[in-house]
């Protein structure tokens, strides 16, 4: 279910700070690998991809989730990604060119979601599932071991992975009639939705009861005139 958000006046906070910093390093990352600067792209890639990890961490464990905390996170992810694309294309450019199939079945079933989810919520998806936090946890020796030893197998395999988790936050969209935030699996999307129906149905049965009571209560009146 939606975590419960701080008011705005809490914004300045460090897993906050943490991930604007994410969004900062993303031009700085570009230049690195348009400068053919391997080292130190590889480098930076790393700090960033570690306040990927501990920002939302710090956030849930000090009570500091805020509103546009979750939209930097969701917008931190998306830059770094996309760097990585990047610096992978430009820096190793054989191995971008042998593993490209596997990028562009990436960055598909990246954008399927989030497409989704603008379409239906109007915003990018924040669900942080279960199995898009281990893909992510993944991704980066996945990444490290293509760009250092040329290693492909973990990065393939993070990416077929990737389509499980594609689906899983399409179909949670899908199925949700609002937009929530931090829903751990498919089956969690669909015990918010239970509890949805529940509550519509008592609010329901509610109103029915009134109304019957109103109805009622001017039947006897209109009998006593």
């Amino acid at each position: 279910m939606g975590r419960r958000l701080a008011d705005a006046s809490g914004n300045f906070n460090l897993p906050n700070t943490l991930s604007a910093a994410r969004l900062a390093l993303a031009p700085w990352l570009l230049w690195c690998a348009h400068a053919g600067w391997r080292e130190a792209f590889l480098g930076w890639l790393a700090l960033a991809l570690f306040t990927d990890l501990l920002d939302g961490h710090l956030a849930r464990r000090w009570g500091q989730t805020t509103e546009l905390g979750v939209k930097l996170d969701s917008w931190g992810d998306l830059t770094t990604y996309a760097v990585m694309v990047l610096g992978l294309m430009w820096l190793w450019p054989a191995r971008f060119a042998r593993e490209a199939w596997f990028v562009y079945l990436a960055i598909g079933f990246y954008l399927i979601p989030v497409i989704t989810n603008l379409l239906k919520f109007r915003e990018l998806p924040r669900y942080h599932t279960w199995a898009a936090k281990l893909s992510a946890v993944l991704m980066a020796p996945g990444y490290y071991l293509l760009a250092l030893w040329d290693v492909a197998w973990l990065f393939r395999l993070v990416v077929l992975f990737h389509i499980w988790v594609a689906l899983e936050e399409v179909i949670i969209t899908v199925i949700l009639t609002r937009r929530q935030h931090d829903v751990p699996t498919l089956f969690h999307a669909r015990e918010i939705m239970n509890r949805q129906r529940r509550a519509l149905r008592g609010r329901v049965e509610r109103r029915r009861w009134r109304d019957a009571a109103v109805a009622e209560d001017d039947g006897d009146g209109e009998s006593r005139r």
